[in-house]
C-alpha cells in the first residue's frame, strides 16, 4: 500500500513527519537511489528502498514511549548545532527516539519522546486540542482583571492565544505561582502571554499533557510509558 514519504520515514523512527519534510526538500531523501525533493511523492514499503544520507530506512519494529522530566538547561532536540545537551543525552538509550514537541532551554518539566510518528502527530496536531498544564512563578500578582483577560485570549506580537485556564496557587510579596492549562504550543507561548500582562516569567515547568501526568518523576529521569498511557494517546 503506498504512503507519503515523509509518513513512511515518520514511521521508521527517522523524525516527525514535519522534521522529515524538511528532510526531503534539503533532498536527503532517496527512493530507490533516486532523491525526492517533493512533498507529496508516494512510496510503497514492500517495493520501494528508501534511503536517508545514503543510509537505508526500514520501519521500526519496537515501538518505544518515554516521559523525561526535563531539567532546565537541556534543549529538545535530537542534536544542538552549538553542541548543548539535548534530552537523548539525558536519557542515553542507543534506539532513535524524538522528543513531541518542545520544552524551552529554560523551561523543565514533562517532555514525552517516541519513534512513533502516528503518537507524535496525534499530540502536535492543533485540531486534537490536547490540554497542557504549567505550573509558573511570576513577578508581581495577577489581579482578578488580568486573570480574566489572560483566559480569553491573548495578543502576544504575532498571535492572538485561544481560551485557556489560569489558577493562582500561591501569593509572595512580589510574585506568585500560577497553574496554567492551555491546548496550543506557540513558541514560548506561556512566558509570552505573562509577559503581556507585565508578568515577567521566573520558573517554568510542565507537570501534564492530557491525561499523562509528571507525578513524582525527579528531575532529570525518565521512564518508559505505561501500557495504559500508550493506550491513551492511541485513543486520542
Amino acid at each position: 500500500m503506498e504512503e507519503r514519504l515523509q509518513k513512511y520515514m515518520s514511521r521508521c523512527g527517522i523524525a516527525s513527519r514535519r522534521k522529515s519534510e524538511e528532510l526531503i526538500l534539503e533532498g536527503r531523501v532517496k527512493v530507490n537511489n533516486v532523491v525526492i525533493n517533493e512533498l507529496g511523492f508516494k512510496v510503497d514499503s514492500e517495493r520501494d528502498r528508501v534511503s536517508v544520507d545514503n543510509t537505508l530506512i526500514k520501519p521500526v519494529e519496537q515501538k518505544i514511549y518515554i516521559m523525561l522530566n526535563k531539567p532546565e538547561g537541556v534543549i529538545s532536540s535530537v542534536k544542538d548545532e552549538r553542541n548543548r545537551k539535548t534530552v537523548i543525552d539525558v536519557i542515553g538509550i542507543k534506539e532513535k527516539i524524538f522528543p513531541i514537541g518542545r520544552l524551552d532551554y529554560d523551561t523543565s518539566g514533562l517532555l514525552l519522546l517516541t519513534n512513533d510518528g502516528e503518537i507524535y502527530n496525534k499530540i502536535i496536531h492543533p485540531r486534537k486540542e490536547v490540554n497542557k498544564v504549567y505550573i509558573a512563578k511570576v513577578r508581581g500578582i495577577f489581579s482578578e482583571e488580568e486573570m480574566k483577560g489572560f483566559e480569553n485570549g491573548v495578543d502576544i506580537g504575532d498571535y492572538i492565544t485561544a481560551r485557556c485556564k489560569i489558577l493562582i496557587l500561591k501569593k509572595h510579596i512580589d510574585s506568585c505561582e500560577v497553574k496554567i492549562t492551555i491546548h496550543e504550543g506557540k513558541n514560548r507561548q506561556v512566558r509570552r502571554m505573562c509577559s503581556a500582562f507585565n508578568h515577567e516569567v521566573i520558573s517554568l515547568k510542565r507537570i501534564s499533557i492530557g491525561e499523562i501526568t509528571l507525578k513524582d518523576l525527579e528531575m532529570g529521569k525518565w521512564r518508559n510509558l505505561s501500557q495504559k498511557e500508550i493506550e491513551y494517546l492511541k485513543k486520542l
